[in-house]
């Protein structure tokens, strides 16, 4: 029997004249039930009083799974089984009628969450352009997925990808850490343009399987609800993870082209190309690669057509890219003039800020607690390749207060330089660092935050459930203010961080090769912030 579909097996049972009724049948082998036919079989000839005993057991054991689909627990049970059929008012794919004719897009993001928010990026683009309805991730820990290195032809397999974004996704739901990318970035720029669904909504919705361990609010705690048996999570892990396989039953359509193999493209000439960036021979010959890099228009390889276009859930891995040798690493999509819809798409998507209860933390740290004209200095200093550049990084934020010491004696100005530091070297760790000759040098006045001031901040921004209202929600909903026991509040010092360097108005200065770097820039960029 398919993995992916579980169905009922009707039977006849027809017994000889002389046959005897075996009482240890089976009523379930094998994941399908047998289910009698006709109880039209006439029984010929003499029967004597001993008869009846086998008789009145084949009579039970005809009955009973009747009296069984009629209990509610019995038809929980038979529901979990058959999650795709189309009976009872469910799509062939899923159980909520309706979810039936949406199609979907997920996709597995990893590594740190700069990463992740390019992805979510990215997903949005390919989600508008398959037309299909973009599930929103949870944010996740720190490098609790890792990809690996695409230069290097040394990367995840896709399915493995999503098996680890899911498993980190039910770690969250049982630490009730979870929080959603939709709760942190602001996506009501791309609503219009791009459909979306929270992950706990496609869930508990697709899956049947109860997410309101993710909650903190009414809301989500009104639509996340489901059958909560343990198969609804093994299934499902099963079904977007693409574990069973390709293109099976027309639910799931796991793609399996990674960044060894495949760089998306939209509305090019090339489809098929050899891509520009190709392992060379001594990494063929040093790994045994036989990877061949090509350039494939993302539309006619998964849009109508394809293979891919019935199914209901299109599974990527990653969808990360950057830029390397002159090519994008995986998804190089950044601009459609023959397509006015997704190039308006890719100009709002360039930069998606974060929700207004971080702007606005971080807008209020800077007015209320720095006051003056301000410098940001983003110094990271232990995490990956960073760890071994210290000199650079210091060298960067000594040359920027020289500059900035010439200007003020040119203005004849007076008072120290005020610095706000974001950095993931703990303050315990400054000593005989230049951290700690700037904390004791007069002409710098140092401010920093703590996780602790940010956690009313934390609390509004969760109440606010900007997640679960950037995308689809049932249109018949429980009680919303129904209680739930809340999530723990998300650490959100790095999100408020990059809010207040947007106010810098004495400039920035960032790590080389830092991805927060490069998102502070950007939001300077866009001035987000109007002090």
């Amino acid at each position: 029997m398919s993995p992916w579909s579980s169905r009922l097996v009707t039977g006849q049972l027809r017994l000889a004249p002389n046959a005897t009724v075996r009482s240890d049948l089976p009523v379930v082998a094998g994941g399908e039930m047998d289910l009698p036919a006709s109880r039209n079989s006439r029984w010929r000839g003499r029967r004597s009083a001993r008869s009846h005993v086998p008789l009145l057991v084949a009579v039970l054991l005809l009955l009973l799974p009747a009296t069984l689909l009629l209990s509610s627990a019995y038809s929980s049970l038979l529901r979990s089984l058959l999650p795709f059929s189309p009976s009872g008012g469910t799509g062939r794919c899923g159980r909520s009628a309706e979810l039936e004719g949406e199609r979907f897009l997920w996709y597995a993001p990893h590594s740190g969450f700069s990463n992740q928010v390019g992805e979510l990026r990215n997903a949005a683009v390919a989600a508008a352009l398959l037309n299909r309805t973009l599930v929103v991730p949870p944010v996740l820990d720190h490098h609790a997925v890792a990809l690996g290195s695409c230069p290097k032809f040394r990367v995840s397999d896709p399915v493995d990808l999503r098996a680890a974004v899911w498993d980190h996704a039910m770690q969250l739901l049982r630490e009730r850490r979870y929080v959603s990318m939709g709760d942190i970035i602001d996506l009501s720029p791309v609503k219009a343009m791009v459909r979306m669904i929270d992950f706990r909504v496609f869930v508990s919705s697709w899956c049947g399987a109860d997410m309101r361990s993710t909650c903190y609010s009414g809301l989500c705690c009104a639509v996340s609800g489901g059958g909560s048996l343990p198969s609804d999570y093994g299934r499902c892990r099963s079904l977007l993870s693409g574990l069973a396989g390709s293109e099976s039953s027309g639910c799931v359509y796991p793609v399996q082209d990674d960044c060894r193999t495949t760089v998306w493209t939209y509305q090019e000439n090339n489809d098929g190309a050899l891509d520009l960036f190709q392992p060379d021979e001594e990494l063929k010959r040093k790994k045994k690669i036989s990877y061949v890099r090509r350039r494939r228009d993302i539309y006619k390889a998964l849009g109508p057509g394809s293979n891919a276009e019935e199914a209901t859930l299109l599974a990527f891995g990653t969808l990360f890219s950057g830029p390397y040798k002159g090519s994008e690493s995986y998804f190089d999509i950044h601009e459609s003039p023959k397509d006015h819809k997704i190039h308006s798409l890719l100009e709002k998507i360039e930069f998606l800020p974060f929700v207004p209860e971080i702007m606005a933390a971080g807008k209020e740290f800077a007015e209320s607690k720095i006051k003056k004209p301000f410098l940001c200095a983003q110094l990271r200093l232990l995490d990956g390749q960073f760890k071994n550049h210290w000199r650079s990084t210091f060298s960067a934020l000594k040359e920027k207060l020289k500059a900035l010491e010439l200007e003020t004696k040119r203005n004849k100005n007076s008072g120290p330089v005020h610095i706000f530091l974001m950095t993931d070297l703990p303050p315990a760790n400054w000593t005989k660092t230049y951290f700690a000759d700037i904390a004791k040098d007069g002409r710098y006045k140092l401010y920093t935050l703590k996780e602790s001031d940010v956690l009313q901040s934390a609390e509004k921004l969760m109440a606010a459930e900007h997640g679960m209202r950037s995308g689809f929600l049932p249109k018949t909903l429980e009680n919303t203010n129904k209680d739930c026991d809340p999530v723990q509040l998300p650490e959100i010092l790095l999100y408020v961080e990059e809010s207040v360097c947007s106010c810098a108005s004495l400039g920035f200065v960032g790590t080389a090769g830092s991805t927060i770097a490069r998102s502070i820039e950007t939001m300077r960029k866009n001035n987000v912030c109007k002090l």
